[in-house]
């Protein structure tokens, strides 16, 4: 990965870690927080900030609002998972909507994912 660590974006990341969203506030404070293997919120990783980040399981969690549903918002998630993953990174996309109807079902599913990982090496 280029530079790890980006200065020039760390400001941003401490803003959006400040100003999550409801979702990304429900997902932190009610289940990664705590969860035994170590996630970070709002990572900064290159050129990009992941809103949840896992680096013993090498998963990067995306919750996804209305704004990656355009094509715009697509084409930038497409390149952005491209980079991500041509360092060995997972990145796995969960809409916000899942997060409001099926939280348990998210959990389990992060839960699943990270056991996976550290189990064979890769989600």
């Amino acid at each position: 990965m280029q530079r790890k660590h980006n200065k020039d974006i760390v400001p941003t990341a401490k803003m959006l870690r400040k100003n999550m969203t409801k979702e990304e506030n429900h997902l932190w404070y009610d289940f990664l927080r705590t969860y035994p293997v170590r996630f970070l919120r709002q990572k900064v990783l290159s050129k990009y900030i992941a809103d949840f980040y896992c680096a013993e399981a090498k998963l990067i969690i995306e919750l996804d609002g209305s704004g990656h549903y355009t094509e715009e918002g697509k084409q930038y998630d497409e390149e952005r998972i491209a980079f991500l993953e041509g360092y060995g990174l997972t990145v796995v996309r969960i809409p916000n909507t899942e997060i409001h109807k099926n939280f348990r079902g998210v959990c389990d599913y992060i839960d699943h994912l990270v056991e996976q990982s550290l189990s064979h090496g890769k989600p």
